[in-house]
C-alpha cells in the first residue's frame, strides 16, 4: 500500500533532479553548507533538495549551473519539471523489476494488461479515470505505459503468461475503433514466442482469483515476487507464504482458463463480430 506520509505527485522526478545536484556538487568537492553559500541557501535546503524533499526552483536551479560549471543542465531539469510522475512512487520498485524479469505471470480482470495495450486502447484506459486526468498528464501516461513494452521486444525478452478475464475482451473501451484494434493487436502478440494468452470464460462455476488481478515476477536470480493494485495504491509482495499462494492460484488460474489454441480462436471470432 501507499505510505502514509502524504508523497508529492511528481516525487520521483524530484528525486532524480536531487541525484544530478549531489552528484554536481560532490565533482566539484563543495560541502551542502559550501554550495549553500553560493546559492544563497542554507545547508539544510540544500540537503532537501538533494533528498528530492524541495522542489529546485528555477532561479536556484541558475546559480548551480554557474558554479558547479554545468551547461544549463539543472535550469533544464527544473523548468521541466512534471506537476506529476508518470510512476507513482510505490509502484516504482515494480515497474523496475518488471523492465529486469525473466519472467512475468500476470492476471487481469479489469483491462487488458498493460504490456498488451495499443496505444489507442491505453489512452481510453486512463480517460476514464474519476476525477479526470488533465489531457497532458493523459498523454504522459500513455507514452509511459508504452515504453514499459519495449520489454517485448528486446534482445532476449522474458517468458509472459497472461489470463485475462473474458470480460475485459468484451468491454469496448474507447470505441469501437480501439476494440477492433485493440483485438487484433492481441491476436498479433498472442503469437510471439515467448507470450502465452489465455482466456478465463464466462459463466463459470469456479475461480481462482475472486480478489483480484495480480503479477508474478521472477527474477534473474530466480527470486519470484508478487504485485497486486488496489484503488488507491499497490503492494510488493516478496515474503515467500504470500507469494506461494499467488503461484499457486495462478497455476489453478491456467487450468481454468481456454487454452491458448482456443483463446486465439475466441479473439477470431470477437473480430469478426467488429
Amino acid at each position: 500500500m501507499p505510505p502514509r506520509k502524504r508523497v508529492r505527485p511528481n516525487a520521483t522526478t524530484m528525486k532524480m533532479v536531487g541525484s544530478q545536484v549531489a552528484a554536481g556538487r560532490v565533482a566539484k568537492n563543495l560541502t551542502q553548507r559550501q554550495l549553500g553559500e553560493l546559492v544563497r541557501l542554507d545547508a539544510e535546503t540544500i540537503a532537501s533538495i538533494e533528498q528530492g524533499r524541495r522542489a529546485l526552483m528555477p532561479n536556484v536551479a541558475e546559480l548551480m549551473d554557474l558554479h558547479l560549471g554545468l551547461p544549463g543542465l539543472l535550469t533544464l531539469a527544473a523548468n521541466g519539471m512534471p506537476a506529476i510522475d508518470a510512476t507513482p512512487p510505490w509502484a516504482e520498485e515494480y515497474m523496475d523489476l518488471e523492465h529486469r524479469a525473466i519472467a512475468l505471470s500476470w492476471f487481469d480482470n479489469q483491462v487488458v494488461p498493460g504490456l498488451l495495450q495499443t496505444e489507442n486502447y491505453a489512452r481510453a484506459v486512463f480517460r476514464c479515470r474519476v476525477p479526470a486526468h488533465p489531457e497532458a498528464e493523459i498523454e504522459a501516461l500513455t507514452t509511459h505505459r508504452l515504453a514499459r513494452q519495449q520489454i517485448l521486444r528486446r534482445g532476449t525478452p522474458p517468458t509472459l503468461s497472461f489470463v485475462v478475464w473474458e470480460a475485459v475482451l468484451r468491454d469496448r473501451l474507447g470505441g469501437d475503433e480501439v476494440y477492433a484494434e485493440q483485438l487484433r493487436h492481441l491476436r498479433t502478440c498472442a503469437a510471439l514466442p515467448d507470450v502465452s494468452l489465455q482466456v478465463l470464460p464466462l459463466g463459470r462455476t469456479s475461480h481462482a482469483a475472486l480478489d483480484g488481478p495480480f503479477t508474478i515476477v521472477e527474477t534473474h536470480d530466480h527470486r519470484h515476487l508478487g504485485y497486486t493494485e488496489t484503488q488507491r495504491g499497490s503492494q510488493l509482495i516478496s515474503h515467500p507464504d504470500e507469494v506461494s499462494i499467488l503461484a499457486r492460484r495462478y497455476a489453478m488460474l491456467r487450468t481454468q482458463a481456454l487454452n491458448t489454441e482456443q483463446t486465439w480462436g475466441l479473439l477470431d471470432r470477437l473480430a469478426g463480430e467488429t
